[in-house]
């Protein structure tokens, strides 16, 4: 039998947790062995958690968890300031990061880079762990060759913090490396209300949409002569991302440095 992969989750009561926490618990190869959440230092994961019968530990310290637990993956879904501190945390104490959290500086990754190759470990930073949301992205790559003039609506729920999202900024990203660089719209063009045109990355337009009862969408426009082409992600609920997630968890035991965008795991 193949021994389990020991992981740690931090943020367990938030809903992407709450997923995280039955994808470990329905995994024959994962073990649950503890929890970080903001309170409840000392108690079991089922006295806070309606959904699970798990006995794994509450800490509300990170490094006192990882004093305490032998841990190889910590999964962490909570906000990027946390995110941040847990991922590094993690990789001093051994322990590889699977990290949904987006928001990161570049500074910040590029740090968390550093610390992952010194420490010759595995650390997954991932804007978007559904696995539609990747083939859309490497999709909108590819298009961007023969469609440069391209803009990205994304819409998510009203609690998410940053904008634009990871996932859009992800895909700007990726579009780049395939488009020529140019201003889209018109040379004089002027906005009557500041912000219409949305974030200017390279060029390309990106647009930020938040309302209650939406989840995580994103559709990428490519215009051209006489055509257009729309490729567009849509998850429903959060377990969408679940399959990310487990990819993750067991692709990095064999990495040994940051990746960053779950496109790279992908074969």
């Amino acid at each position: 039998m193949t021994e389990r992969i020991k992981i740690v989750i931090a943020g367990p009561r938030g809903r992407m947790g709450q997923e995280a926490v039955k994808l470990v618990e329905n995994t024959e190869n994962f073990q649950l062995v503890a929890v970080v959440d903001r309170q409840h230092n000392g108690m079991k994961l089922a006295d806070i958690l309606e959904t699970t019968q798990s006995q794994a530990k509450v800490y509300t310290d990170m490094e006192d968890c990882f004093q305490n637990e032998q841990a190889d993956v910590l999964i962490d879904l909570t906000t990027p300031e946390t995110g941040y501190v847990h991922t590094k945390t993690a990789l001093t104490y051994g322990v590889r990061p699977v990290v949904g959290t987006t928001g990161f500086s570049k500074e910040e990754l590029q740090e968390l880079r550093n610390l992952a190759e010194e420490k010759e470990l595995g650390c997954i930073i991932a804007p978007n762990f559904a696995i539609g949301a990747i083939l859309m992205m490497k999709f909108s790559q590819m298009a961007a060759k023969y469609f440069p003039d391209t803009e990205i609506i994304e819409m998510h729920h009203d609690q998410k913090l940053d904008a634009p999202s990871g996932t859009a900024v992800k895909t700007a990203e990726m579009i780049k490396e395939n488009r020529a660089h140019h201003q889209q719209g018109h040379e004089d063009e002027k906005e009557t209300l500041q912000g219409a045109r949305g974030a200017d990355y390279d060029g390309m337009r990106i647009h930020s949409v938040r309302l209650p009862g939406l989840v995580a969408h994103q559709q990428v426009l490519f215009g051209a002569e006489g055509q257009t082409l729309t490729l567009r992600h849509d998850s429903f609920n959060r377990a969408s991302f679940m399959s990310g997630v487990k990819i993750s968890v067991e692709t990095i035991m064999s990495l040994d440095s940051l990746v960053y965008g779950l496109e790279h795991i992908l074969v």
